[in-house]
């Protein structure tokens, strides 16, 4: 046990920072007048972000020189005006020349999306075009010895779902479904390119459910039929269309989150659309998909996710909530900062505002977070995993060369990494649950422990609380939820 815990964390801290560099992206929308230059955009991601993905709306060729040498992983747009034409090989071979060809290897293409929520469109030439253009390219990027490297897919909006609710229920649309979406899977699946999907959990709130489509902490919501419980609308959303995926054969293709987010910024009226709240909901969502949870239907998992959008774009369309989903302002400074900032850039920016971050409480009534009587090893070794993965120097005690690393067992450690991170979070009750394997006291847990701990090693105590408090990472895993909805898509 001792080789186990004391080789697990360090483990730990590489598995948790490369599911964030891997799999956090931004969708870079130029619908603006007053954006920053493409090389300065490139070099601010890459220096003062842990982004490494980053997707484009078309292919401009400006925009992919911007990129090369820089790492950053690439997925560009083929327009859905240019569907039909990309059904003739010329055509497709044309187009990867003059878009893709130049461009790599110093640029990091690695993924074409042909058009952009086709079947919402209700185009029926871009439609029944969609999956055969998508072949074709791909015979045009076999002609360069560029499909190995380069994948093909499309986004969808979840108006592809006639049912959603409850997930376990999730199906396509009829006729889309065998005509369109199975001959898509088939050839996703043949390419190992993945099904890509636009959820906005924003879209598909209101003021009665607000909690459950930002992560926060309420009663769930109970799938009948599966008896799972959902603790998030993404997780509701994402489970429908792998209800629907599974209804057609394909459990084994990949789901890929294309956009999501949540505005700071709304017209009047707007359940929730303030800086605080897009802040909670991108931040969560960070630590959602890259936490290795998954959802009901698909534990153990992590999501590749790119979040709407890296800018406020000024001249989009439509209601004011539109032009406000960036995480940053042209002039580079952040909306709110949701913890993918660089250290280094961290020290120029401020961190999103005061009223976001939960208060310590008095010293009096003071509360400990400990593991519930008959919690099992495996789930405690989840919380561990959980809490010091958000922070991985607030756990150093319980290492091996650590002064807490006694009792060497899962339970006392679990004790320590539960109460550090209730304590950072502000020792509200939610913060214990901890999928129910938590339990809130106002006892004193130095005095179960072993004498061979020091008051700093109080079973996760208070002191170590203190240094949690300034971290800018809420929960998003261990949230109970309520509500369910169905969503209307965002479109750029």
């Amino acid at each position: 046990m001792q080789k186990f815990l004391a080789f697990m964390f360090p483990l730990l801290l590489s598995v948790y920072v490369q599911g964030v560099d891997g799999s956090i992206g931004v969708n870079y929308g130029t619908v603006a007048n007053n954006l920053p230059a493409p090389e300065q955009v490139a070099h601010f991601l890459l220096e003062s972000t842990i982004i490494n993905r980053v997707r484009l709306f078309d292919a401009n060729p400006e925009m992919l020189k911007a990129f090369a040498h820089t790492g950053i992983a690439i997925t560009v747009t083929v327009p859905n005006d240019q569907i039909p034409h990309l059904t003739k090989l010329n055509f497709a071979q044309q187009w990867v020349k003059t878009n893709i060809v130049p461009h790599v290897p110093a640029t990091n293409i690695v993924r074409i999306l042909v058009g952009n929520e086709v079947l919402s469109t209700a185009n029926k030439l871009f439609i029944v075009n969609l999956v055969p253009a998508m072949q074709v390219l791909h015979t045009a990027l076999v002609g360069e010895l560029l499909d190995r490297r380069i994948q093909i897919s499309t986004p969808h909006s979840l108006g592809i779902l006639a049912d959603s609710s409850p997930p376990s229920t999730g199906k396509f649309r009829e006729g889309y479904d065998s005509h369109v979406l199975k001959p898509l899977l088939s050839f996703l699946k043949a390419t190992n390119s993945p099904f890509m999907i636009n959820p906005y959990p924003f879209f598909g709130s209101s003021a009665d459910i607000l909690d459950y489509a930002l992560f926060r902490p309420n009663a769930g919501v109970l799938d009948e039929n599966t008896k799972l419980t959902y603790a998030n609308m993404l997780d509701g959303q994402l489970d429908a269309v792998f209800s629907a995926m599974k209804l057609l054969g394909f459990t084994d293709v990949d789901i890929v989150i294309a956009e999501t987010g949540w505005p700071s910024k709304g017209d009047t009226g707007q359940a929730g659309v303030d800086a605080e709240s897009a802040a909670e909901y991108n931040r969560k969502l960070v630590q959602h998909v890259t936490s290795g949870i998954g959802t009901p239907l698909m534990p153990n998992r992590t999501f590749e996710t790119y979040i709407f959008a890296l800018f406020n774009e000024d001249l989009k369309p439509g209601p004011m909530c539109e032009r406000n989903f960036g995480l940053f302002q042209p002039d580079l400074t952040p909306v709110y900062n949701i913890g993918i900032l660089r250290p280094t850039a961290k020290a120029n920016f401020p961190s999103y505002p005061t009223p976001a971050v939960r208060p310590m409480p008095a010293p009096k009534g003071k509360t400990w977070c400990v593991p519930k009587s008959g919690a099992d090893e495996e789930a405690l070794k989840r919380n561990i995993d959980y809490a010091c993965g958000l922070d991985m120097e607030y756990c150093e005690p319980i290492q091996g060369s650590g002064a807490c690393f006694y009792p060497n067992t899962v339970r006392a450690h679990a004790a320590y990494a539960m109460n550090a991170y209730f304590q950072a979070m502000g020792r509200n009750d939610f913060d214990c649950d901890f999928r129910q394997t938590g339990a809130v006291t106002n006892k004193d847990p130095s005095c179960l422990a072993s004498k061979r701990l020091g008051p700093s090693c109080t079973v996760g105590g208070v002191a170590h609380g203190v240094f949690w408090a300034n971290s800018s990472l809420h929960s998003a895993v261990f949230d109970s939820a309520v509500g369910a909805s169905e969503q209307s898509s965002h479109v750029e």
